[in-house]
């Protein structure tokens, strides 16, 4: 009898929670489905699909915290979600949509378009196993380099805007590319991007907060594509931005945004974090 209970105890501790990973289901299918539709010509629906790959990420690891159901299975499942929709998926994208743009190009435009693809893959690919090599040394305040959803959210957004407005022509071109460079090299970089995550969406919060959440989505909804781009952008310059303060102030790179602006934190008066600083070293989530 007390076999029979040990076997369906360990039954149950080598199984897997089905909520957690419905997300990260969800969202490895909106990034498959974007590079499915990107192959049959559909940039709009492409970027779209990014984009919901980027919510859908956002939600499971928070699911699986509030419902106590992580697991290291998770983690790693999320990773290889995230490599899909976030590594392959934008890259590929991007290199379909160039691929249209470059009929009667020179050959070269074909060639830069690729590479600029694979390197975007490569990085999200470095960034990834650089989060799983340092995760026990993870700082909660910040971001190590662009996290590779918002790097995909600013190649999406970008291309959706352009589909919208119907760009075309070398310079279009060249600066999709560039911005798909720039989005690789920013999530492969030593910049600090905030985490949000001193942000605790559980705890209770006055009645006028909430006129926040409809007002946010009413911006988005006025130009989805334009406020979206802005968004990302604006995000994605915060890590250099942010990287070039803290030296020119001397202050520690994982030092909490609430301590910023201390009077007593100057350059050269104190080389130490402030009491609840994490100076372990800035390290990514995904």
């Amino acid at each position: 009898m007390r076999r029979k209970n040990r076997s369906r105890s360990s039954r149950r501790g080598r199984g897997i929670y089905l909520l957690p990973n419905l997300f990260t289901t969800a969202a490895l299918f909106a990034g498959f489905f974007a590079v499915i539709v990107a192959m049959q010509g559909d940039f709009k629906a492409a970027a779209i699909g990014v984009l919901v790959a980027m919510f859908l990420d956002g939600l499971d690891g928070r699911v699986a915290r509030l419902t106590n159901t992580a697991t290291d299975f998770g983690k790693e499942y999320d990773s290889m979600s995230d490599m899909v929709s976030f590594g392959l998926a934008p890259a590929l994208v991007v290199y379909q949509w160039a691929a249209q743009m470059m009929t009667g190009m020179a050959p070269a435009w074909s060639r830069f378009a690729w590479l600029a693809a694979f390197f975007y893959t490569v990085a999200a690919a470095l960034r990834l196993a650089r989060f799983n090599s340092n995760i026990d040394t993870t700082n909660g305040h910040y971001f190590q380099g662009l996290p590779s959803p918002s790097a995909a959210g600013l190649v999406g957004s970008s291309l959706w805007l352009a589909t919208e407005l119907g760009s075309e022509g070398p310079l279009v071109l060249a600066g999709a590319l560039a911005l798909t460079i720039f989005a690789a090299a920013s999530m492969v970089s030593n910049f600090p991007y905030l985490s949000f995550k001193d942000y605790n969406l559980v705890n209770r919060v006055g009645f006028r907060h909430l006129l926040l959440i409809p007002l946010f989505f009413i911006v988005i909804a006025a130009d989805p594509p334009l406020i979206l781009t802005v968004l990302f952008s604006i995000y994605a310059l915060s890590g250099p931005v942010l990287y070039a303060w803290k030296r020119m102030r001397g202050l520690p790179l994982d030092l909490p945004a609430v301590s910023w602006f201390r009077k007593d934190i100057e350059s050269g008066n104190d080389s130490q974090p402030p009491a609840g600083a994490d100076n372990t070293g800035t390290h990514d989530k995904t």
